[in-house]
Protein backbone atom coordinates (compact mmCIF):
# COMPACT_ATOMS: atom_id res chain seq x y z
CA UNK A 1 0.00 0.00 0.00
CA UNK A 2 2.90 2.06 0.66
CA UNK A 3 4.30 1.62 -2.85
CA UNK A 4 1.40 2.27 -4.16
CA UNK A 5 0.99 5.64 -2.31
CA UNK A 6 4.76 6.72 -3.32
CA UNK A 7 3.67 5.61 -6.81
CA UNK A 8 0.67 8.04 -7.00
CA UNK A 9 2.45 10.81 -5.18
CA UNK A 10 5.33 11.03 -7.60
CA UNK A 11 2.62 10.78 -10.91
CA UNK A 12 0.70 13.58 -9.13
CA UNK A 13 3.87 15.52 -8.71
CA UNK A 14 5.01 15.06 -12.40
CA UNK A 15 1.53 16.09 -13.41
CA UNK A 16 1.51 19.00 -11.93
CA UNK A 17 5.30 20.06 -12.66
CA UNK A 18 4.02 19.42 -16.32
CA UNK A 19 1.40 21.77 -15.93
CA UNK A 20 3.25 24.30 -14.00
CA UNK A 21 6.19 24.30 -17.05
CA UNK A 22 4.07 25.45 -19.97
CA UNK A 23 2.30 28.02 -17.54
CA UNK A 24 5.57 29.59 -16.65
CA UNK A 25 6.79 29.39 -20.13
CA UNK A 26 3.55 31.36 -21.31
CA UNK A 27 3.89 34.19 -18.75
CA UNK A 28 7.30 35.13 -20.12
CA UNK A 29 6.46 35.05 -23.12
CA UNK A 30 3.42 37.51 -22.34
CA UNK A 31 5.30 39.60 -20.18
CA UNK A 32 5.67 42.16 -20.72
CA UNK A 33 1.99 43.51 -21.00
CA UNK A 34 2.21 46.85 -18.81
CA UNK A 35 4.39 49.33 -17.67
CA UNK A 36 7.54 48.25 -15.63
CA UNK A 37 8.82 50.09 -12.41
CA UNK A 38 12.31 50.93 -12.43
CA UNK A 39 13.37 51.92 -8.77
CA UNK A 40 16.42 54.10 -8.17
CA UNK A 41 16.98 54.44 -4.05
CA UNK A 42 18.64 57.88 -5.24
CA UNK A 43 17.38 61.36 -6.03
CA UNK A 44 17.53 62.40 -9.35
CA UNK A 45 20.64 64.75 -10.95
CA UNK A 46 23.66 62.31 -10.16
CA UNK A 47 25.39 59.60 -11.77
CA UNK A 48 22.84 56.76 -10.78
CA UNK A 49 20.33 58.09 -11.74
CA UNK A 50 21.69 59.01 -15.49
CA UNK A 51 22.78 55.40 -15.72
CA UNK A 52 19.58 54.41 -15.15
CA UNK A 53 17.36 56.75 -17.73
CA UNK A 54 19.85 55.99 -20.13
CA UNK A 55 19.39 51.93 -19.47
CA UNK A 56 15.63 52.66 -19.06
CA UNK A 57 14.88 54.13 -22.45
CA UNK A 58 16.83 51.49 -24.04
CA UNK A 59 14.29 49.18 -22.58
CA UNK A 60 11.70 50.76 -23.39
CA UNK A 61 12.38 50.34 -26.73
CA UNK A 62 13.21 46.89 -26.61
CA UNK A 63 10.59 45.61 -24.39
CA UNK A 64 7.86 47.44 -26.26
CA UNK A 65 6.18 48.84 -22.67
CA UNK A 66 7.01 51.96 -21.17
CA UNK A 67 9.79 51.12 -18.51
CA UNK A 68 9.43 54.15 -15.86
CA UNK A 69 12.39 54.86 -13.36
CA UNK A 70 11.24 55.30 -9.76
CA UNK A 71 13.51 57.23 -7.49
CA UNK A 72 12.68 56.79 -4.02
CA UNK A 73 15.94 58.11 -1.98
CA UNK A 74 16.47 58.25 1.63
CA UNK A 75 18.26 56.12 4.92
CA UNK A 76 21.37 55.32 2.55
CA UNK A 77 19.25 53.13 -0.16
CA UNK A 78 17.50 50.93 2.36
CA UNK A 79 14.22 52.66 1.26
CA UNK A 80 14.04 52.06 -2.07
CA UNK A 81 16.07 49.08 -1.69
CA UNK A 82 13.12 47.59 0.49
CA UNK A 83 10.08 48.54 -2.15
CA UNK A 84 12.34 45.91 -4.59
CA UNK A 85 12.84 43.56 -2.01
CA UNK A 86 9.23 43.51 -1.12
CA UNK A 87 7.69 44.01 -4.21
CA UNK A 88 5.14 41.55 -6.34
CA UNK A 89 7.67 39.03 -8.13
CA UNK A 90 5.98 39.37 -11.47
CA UNK A 91 8.83 40.94 -13.80
CA UNK A 92 7.10 44.49 -13.01
CA UNK A 93 9.00 45.76 -10.42
CA UNK A 94 13.39 46.08 -10.51
CA UNK A 95 15.92 47.85 -9.12
CA UNK A 96 19.10 49.66 -9.26
CA UNK A 97 21.83 48.47 -6.57
CA UNK A 98 25.41 50.11 -5.58
CA UNK A 99 28.11 48.71 -3.94
CA UNK A 100 25.80 50.62 -0.89
CA UNK A 101 23.68 47.33 -0.93
CA UNK A 102 26.77 45.82 -0.40
CA UNK A 103 28.47 47.29 2.17
CA UNK A 104 25.12 48.02 4.25
CA UNK A 105 24.65 43.82 4.86
CA UNK A 106 27.60 45.12 7.28
CA UNK A 107 26.86 48.63 8.12
CA UNK A 108 23.27 48.15 9.37
CA UNK A 109 22.81 45.32 11.92
CA UNK A 110 19.16 45.42 11.45
CA UNK A 111 18.08 45.56 7.77
CA UNK A 112 13.71 45.21 6.91
CA UNK A 113 15.33 42.94 4.45
CA UNK A 114 17.97 40.38 3.59
CA UNK A 115 20.73 41.34 1.08
CA UNK A 116 21.53 37.98 -0.56
CA UNK A 117 17.55 36.14 0.32
CA UNK A 118 15.48 38.67 -0.91
CA UNK A 119 16.41 39.22 -4.52
CA UNK A 120 17.63 37.56 -7.62
CA UNK A 121 20.65 39.84 -9.12
CA UNK A 122 19.90 40.62 -12.76
CA UNK A 123 23.05 42.03 -14.30
CA UNK A 124 25.70 44.47 -13.27
CA UNK A 125 25.52 47.61 -14.96
CA UNK A 126 29.06 50.28 -14.94
CA UNK A 127 32.01 50.27 -13.11
CA UNK A 128 32.92 54.02 -11.94
CA UNK A 129 35.45 55.57 -10.09
CA UNK A 130 34.57 58.74 -7.56
CA UNK A 131 36.08 61.66 -8.05
CA UNK A 132 37.40 63.92 -5.12
CA UNK A 133 36.53 67.42 -5.87
CA UNK A 134 36.71 70.95 -3.56
CA UNK A 135 35.01 74.43 -3.23
CA UNK A 136 37.41 76.65 -5.01
CA UNK A 137 38.10 78.54 -1.58
CA UNK A 138 39.82 75.95 -0.33
CA UNK A 139 42.75 77.15 -2.28
CA UNK A 140 44.03 73.71 -3.08
CA UNK A 141 45.51 73.61 -6.52
CA UNK A 142 46.08 69.61 -6.20
CA UNK A 143 45.79 67.12 -3.56
CA UNK A 144 48.76 67.20 -2.34
CA UNK A 145 48.32 70.92 -1.19
CA UNK A 146 44.74 69.53 0.11
CA UNK A 147 46.27 67.24 2.36
CA UNK A 148 48.71 70.16 4.02
CA UNK A 149 45.42 72.59 4.08
CA UNK A 150 43.72 70.14 5.66
CA UNK A 151 46.57 68.99 8.58
CA UNK A 152 46.64 72.54 9.32
CA UNK A 153 42.84 73.10 10.23
CA UNK A 154 42.38 69.43 12.05
CA UNK A 155 38.46 68.77 12.14
CA UNK A 156 37.45 72.40 9.97
CA UNK A 157 37.13 71.34 6.74
CA UNK A 158 33.72 69.35 6.07
CA UNK A 159 33.55 66.72 3.99
CA UNK A 160 30.03 65.81 2.20
CA UNK A 161 28.72 62.11 1.17
CA UNK A 162 25.21 60.34 0.00
CA UNK A 163 24.65 59.16 2.74
CA UNK A 164 26.24 57.34 6.02
CA UNK A 165 27.70 53.70 4.90
CA UNK A 166 27.83 55.32 1.81
CA UNK A 167 30.62 54.06 -1.07
CA UNK A 168 31.03 57.81 -0.76
CA UNK A 169 31.10 58.02 2.77
CA UNK A 170 33.72 55.43 3.26
CA UNK A 171 36.44 55.95 0.10
CA UNK A 172 36.41 59.80 2.00
CA UNK A 173 36.80 57.87 5.33
CA UNK A 174 39.44 55.33 3.97
CA UNK A 175 41.09 58.42 2.44
CA UNK A 176 40.82 60.61 5.60
CA UNK A 177 43.13 57.45 7.27
CA UNK A 178 45.53 57.58 5.14
CA UNK A 179 46.22 60.59 4.54
CA UNK A 180 46.27 60.88 8.70
CA UNK A 181 43.54 64.12 8.45
CA UNK A 182 40.94 64.87 10.53
CA UNK A 183 37.92 65.96 8.79
CA UNK A 184 33.97 66.33 9.53
CA UNK A 185 31.39 64.47 7.97
CA UNK A 186 28.00 66.09 6.66
CA UNK A 187 26.00 63.03 5.31
CA UNK A 188 23.00 64.08 2.51
CA UNK A 189 20.07 62.10 1.35
CA UNK A 190 21.98 61.53 -2.13
CA UNK A 191 24.41 63.19 -4.74
CA UNK A 192 22.33 66.13 -5.95
CA UNK A 193 21.68 68.13 -2.27
CA UNK A 194 25.69 66.79 -0.96
CA UNK A 195 26.77 68.05 -4.11
CA UNK A 196 25.28 71.32 -4.31
CA UNK A 197 26.08 71.96 -1.05
CA UNK A 198 29.92 71.61 -2.11
CA UNK A 199 29.04 73.96 -5.24
CA UNK A 200 27.20 76.44 -2.62
CA UNK A 201 30.37 75.99 -0.02
CA UNK A 202 28.65 75.03 2.57
CA UNK A 203 30.50 71.45 2.94
CA UNK A 204 34.31 72.33 0.89
CA UNK A 205 35.46 68.35 -0.24
CA UNK A 206 33.73 64.99 -0.93
CA UNK A 207 34.39 61.75 -3.41
CA UNK A 208 30.81 61.94 -6.14
CA UNK A 209 30.56 60.02 -9.15
CA UNK A 210 32.98 61.61 -12.11
CA UNK A 211 29.62 61.78 -14.16
CA UNK A 212 28.03 63.96 -11.55
CA UNK A 213 31.29 66.39 -11.10
CA UNK A 214 32.49 66.94 -14.48
CA UNK A 215 30.44 69.59 -15.20
CA UNK A 216 31.17 71.63 -12.14
CA UNK A 217 34.62 70.89 -13.15
CA UNK A 218 34.67 72.23 -16.19
CA UNK A 219 32.98 75.25 -15.50
CA UNK A 220 35.48 76.19 -12.48
CA UNK A 221 32.82 75.83 -9.61
CA UNK A 222 34.91 72.73 -8.04
CA UNK A 223 38.51 71.56 -8.23
CA UNK A 224 39.00 68.08 -9.26
CA UNK A 225 41.94 66.68 -6.63
CA UNK A 226 41.80 63.04 -7.82
CA UNK A 227 40.00 59.84 -9.10
CA UNK A 228 39.56 56.87 -6.78
CA UNK A 229 40.92 54.42 -9.12
CA UNK A 230 44.27 52.84 -9.28
CA UNK A 231 45.29 54.96 -12.40
CA UNK A 232 43.86 57.77 -14.32
CA UNK A 233 41.34 57.72 -16.02
CA UNK A 234 41.10 58.40 -20.05
CA UNK A 235 37.76 60.44 -19.73
CA UNK A 236 39.78 62.94 -17.26
CA UNK A 237 44.12 62.29 -18.17
CA UNK A 238 44.72 66.20 -16.42
CA UNK A 239 43.02 64.72 -13.10
CA UNK A 240 45.62 62.41 -10.97
CA UNK A 241 44.66 59.05 -9.23
CA UNK A 242 44.76 59.91 -5.38
CA UNK A 243 47.37 56.89 -5.60
CA UNK A 244 49.79 58.87 -6.68
CA UNK A 245 49.72 60.61 -3.66
CA UNK A 246 48.56 57.67 -1.67
CA UNK A 247 50.19 54.63 -2.34
CA UNK A 248 47.46 51.49 -2.49
CA UNK A 249 44.15 53.87 -2.72
CA UNK A 250 42.43 52.05 -5.08
CA UNK A 251 38.24 52.15 -4.89
CA UNK A 252 35.79 51.74 -7.73
CA UNK A 253 32.02 51.74 -7.32
CA UNK A 254 29.60 49.97 -9.67
CA UNK A 255 25.78 49.87 -10.39
CA UNK A 256 23.86 46.72 -11.02
CA UNK A 257 20.01 45.54 -11.21
CA UNK A 258 18.40 43.49 -8.93
CA UNK A 259 14.50 41.70 -8.82
CA UNK A 260 12.80 40.42 -5.94
CA UNK A 261 13.28 36.59 -4.70
CA UNK A 262 10.67 34.69 -6.79
CA UNK A 263 11.11 36.26 -10.14
CA UNK A 264 10.11 34.10 -12.88
CA UNK A 265 13.85 33.14 -14.02
CA UNK A 266 12.53 33.14 -17.82
CA UNK A 267 11.92 36.97 -16.94
CA UNK A 268 15.26 37.48 -15.03
CA UNK A 269 16.83 35.77 -17.89
CA UNK A 270 15.30 38.16 -20.65
CA UNK A 271 16.06 41.40 -18.62
CA UNK A 272 19.61 40.45 -18.08
CA UNK A 273 20.11 39.74 -21.81
CA UNK A 274 18.07 43.59 -23.29
CA UNK A 275 20.10 45.30 -19.90
CA UNK A 276 23.45 43.88 -21.80
CA UNK A 277 22.28 44.72 -25.28
CA UNK A 278 21.30 48.51 -24.01
CA UNK A 279 25.03 48.87 -23.15
CA UNK A 280 26.31 47.27 -26.05
CA UNK A 281 24.32 49.91 -27.84
CA UNK A 282 27.40 52.60 -29.70
CA UNK A 283 25.72 55.46 -28.05
CA UNK A 284 25.06 54.33 -24.67
CA UNK A 285 28.88 53.10 -24.61
CA UNK A 286 29.81 56.46 -26.00
CA UNK A 287 27.69 58.38 -23.74
CA UNK A 288 29.05 56.36 -20.66
CA UNK A 289 32.88 57.38 -21.59
CA UNK A 290 32.41 60.73 -21.97
CA UNK A 291 31.26 60.39 -18.56
CA UNK A 292 34.29 58.54 -17.40
CA UNK A 293 32.10 55.15 -16.52
CA UNK A 294 32.39 52.00 -17.72
CA UNK A 295 30.06 49.40 -19.18
CA UNK A 296 29.79 45.92 -17.46
CA UNK A 297 26.96 43.77 -18.64
CA UNK A 298 26.83 40.40 -16.78
CA UNK A 299 24.88 37.19 -16.41
CA UNK A 300 22.53 37.00 -13.57
CA UNK A 301 24.57 33.99 -12.05
CA UNK A 302 28.13 36.03 -12.85
CA UNK A 303 26.49 39.13 -10.71
CA UNK A 304 25.35 36.82 -8.08
CA UNK A 305 28.79 35.41 -7.15
CA UNK A 306 30.28 38.67 -7.29
CA UNK A 307 27.15 40.37 -5.27
CA UNK A 308 28.62 38.03 -2.53
CA UNK A 309 32.40 38.58 -2.83
CA UNK A 310 31.53 42.27 -2.46
CA UNK A 311 29.48 41.60 0.48
CA UNK A 312 33.00 40.29 2.13
CA UNK A 313 35.31 42.06 0.73
CA UNK A 314 33.38 45.75 1.47
CA UNK A 315 31.95 44.39 4.81
CA UNK A 316 36.10 43.97 5.77
CA UNK A 317 36.68 47.53 4.42
CA UNK A 318 33.78 48.98 7.05
CA UNK A 319 35.51 47.23 9.68
CA UNK A 320 39.06 48.55 8.96
CA UNK A 321 37.65 52.22 8.69
CA UNK A 322 35.98 51.44 12.11
CA UNK A 323 33.06 53.95 10.16
CA UNK A 324 29.57 53.23 12.62
CA UNK A 325 26.07 53.90 11.36
CA UNK A 326 24.89 57.55 13.32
Amino acid sequence: MQTKLSRRNLLAAATAFGLALPAAQTQAQAWPSRPIRFIVPYPPGGGTDIVARMVAQKLTQSLGQPVVVENKPGASTIIGTEMVAKATADGYTFGLITDSHAINSTFFPNLPYDSLKDFVFLSQLVYTPLMMVAHPSIKAKNLSEFIAIAKSQPGKINYASIGNGTPHHLSMEWFRSMAEVELTHIPYKGVAPALADVVAGHAQVMFTGTSSAAPYVADGRLIALGVSSAARQGAFPDVPAVAEVLPGFDFMTWYGTAAPAGTPPAIVQRLSKEIGAALAMPDVKERLAKLGVEGAASTPEAFGVFMRQQIDSLGKMVQTTGVKAQ
